[in-house]
């Protein structure tokens, strides 16, 4: 699925439902499903040279993700989900950014160890905050294309493993409501929340009326997304 942006045709990186066979509930539908396109990545994207030089000064990576409507057997669509590494020479892992830009988001976001795990509810305006120590799943949870925007350190590579490993997130989420993962039975339970409201989002410069791709035009305000360890109090109340 081409796109188009700033005037140019875009080809994405495309997730396919065999990338995926591992984290997926319903293996009896698996295994007679055909391998099909399911979401769409465009990466590293910018306006102007201008914004191109200021994302690569700060270690940034602006991305668009197409998820259109579908059902992967009794599951709704997602992506395959990862968490993120330490910071070098730091605890705290990378943060990231979410904007929803159109349709209807769920975020599932679990802790490392399990013992929190928070679907976070979005729709078009809403920005969501994976905070550092947090792996995270994107469904699109209605028969809307979902259209989603990210902001995110450059400089590391996503960890897929532990979600393979799991077969899928702590829960999934189904036409049947939402289903505990049998290989996560210690996971805590199921915590249900909205994005964050206006107060909360203000302390990151945003609005849900403001699209979060000028922040990279202010210098600074994206710091906590490549030294979270510096801004920790940052990210209290964004789970």
């Amino acid at each position: 699925m081409q796109m188009e942006y700033n005037g140019k045709i875009l080809t994405p990186d495309v997730r396919r439902l065999i990338d995926m066979k591992e984290v997926i509930l319903d293996q009896n539908w698996l295994a007679e499903a055909v391998d099909f396109e399911l979401y769409y990545m465009y990466r590293d994207l910018y306006l102007s040279q201008s914004d191109k030089e200021k994302l690569l000064h700060n270690d940034l990576r602006y991305d668009i993700t197409i998820i259109p409507p579908n059902m992967l057997g009794c599951e709704y669509i997602k992506t395959a989900g990862h968490y993120h590494p330490n910071v070098p020479g730091s605890i705290v892992t990378f943060p990231e950014l979410y904007e929803v830009l159109e349709g209807e988001a769920l975020y599932l976001l679990q802790n490392q160890d399990l013992s929190d795990v928070v679907a976070v509810y979005a729709s078009a305006g809403d920005k969501v905050l994976v905070p550092p120590g947090y792996g995270h799943i994107t469904i699109n949870r209605s028969n809307k294309t979902l259209k989603m925007a990210n902001y995110v350190a450059r400089s590391f590579s996503s960890l897929y493993e532990p979600y393979k490993e799991m077969r899928g997130g702590a829960y999934f989420f189904t036409k049947d409501g939402w289903i505990k993962n049998e290989r996560c039975p210690k996971a805590g339970e199921l915590r249900r929340t909205d994005a964050p409201d206006s107060s909360s989002l203000r302390k990151l410069g945003l609005t849900k009326k403001r699209e979060m791709y000028p922040l990279l035009r202010e210098p600074g305000l994206l710091d906590y997304l490549t030294k979270p360890e510096e801004h920790l109090e940052l990210f209290a109340g964004f789970v």
